[in-house]
């Protein structure tokens, strides 16, 4: 991996959009260990947005030089940037056996996000928004309030890890998140970890944050598998675009 730079042409869903793409093996100054991310850039772009997968963040396996996880965020890539979005998938670092809760809330996991948006960064001066999904929005949360004001310019948590779990939004010091916060929750949601009614109450604690906004999503069709994983409601299964959709929409002009 970490001499491994794969360079794709990506083709979008027929939108005749064309992207260079590529894995690149970020150095996150831990000897070996890199930190595998997915890379499409454009001209122009209004925004690059850094998508944090849930569970242990794995890219599954790389076929064509694209990562094949079924995650709502990686699986969703295509369409964020289809709206005009710089676009970087963040992976678990090659020497983690996975990534919890715990760790997701650590100073070293940090720092490897703050790699992320430095690569980025370099990339574009385009704002960077953070956007995590099911366990990413731990990381995504704990990102916003530990990094230093300026390097993220907002943070988008769907489908929020609300109870029961080490780094729980609201277990966390979100009082201190002084960027734009969106809340994206299916109400089909049935992950007990990811309680629609609780996630509707965590734009009650973002005192800081100038511009928070909570929406509750419905429609898709067909969910199937454990209720905590990507391809039922808890990953807006077949509902991609649409909620794409509406996020991209609230980057570009953020309100209450």
């Amino acid at each position: 991996m970490k001499h491994l730079l794969i360079a794709v042409l990506f083709a979008l869903n027929g939108l005749g959009v064309q992207a260079q793409a590529q894995m690149t093996p970020l150095d996150i100054g831990r000897g070996d260990a890199r930190l595998p991310i997915f890379v499409m850039t454009q001209p122009d772009a209004v925004a690059t947005v850094i998508l944090l997968p849930g569970g242990d963040a794995g890219s599954g396996k790389i076929v064509d030089g694209q990562p094949s996880s079924k995650n709502f965020l990686v699986r969703s890539r295509g369409l964020f940037f289809a709206e005009k979005f710089n676009v970087l998938v963040a992976f678990r670092a090659t020497d983690l056996p996975g990534l919890d809760y715990d760790y997701r809330v650590s100073a070293p996991h940090v720092q490897e996000l703050a790699a992320v948006i430095r690569h980025a960064r370099q990339l574009s001066p385009a704002p960077v928004w953070l956007i995590g999904t099911s366990r990413g929005t731990v990381s995504g949360t704990a990102a916003a309030i530990a990094l230093p004001q300026g390097m993220v310019q907002g943070l988008v948590l769907t489908s929020s890890v609300t109870s029961k779990k080490p780094g729980a939004i609201a277990t966390q010091a979100i009082g201190k998140i002084s960027v734009p916060t969106l809340v994206v929750h299916h109400k089909l949601d049935a992950c007990k970890i990811c309680v629609p009614s609780e996630a509707a109450r965590i734009t009650d604690g973002l005192k800081s944050a100038p511009f928070k906004k909570f929406l509750m999503l419905d429609g898709g069709a067909d969910p199937i598998g454990d209720p905590c994983e990507a391809q039922h409601w808890h990953g807006f299964i077949h509902h991609e675009a649409e909620t794409v959709q509406q996020i991209s929409r609230w980057i570009q002009s953020p309100q209450n």
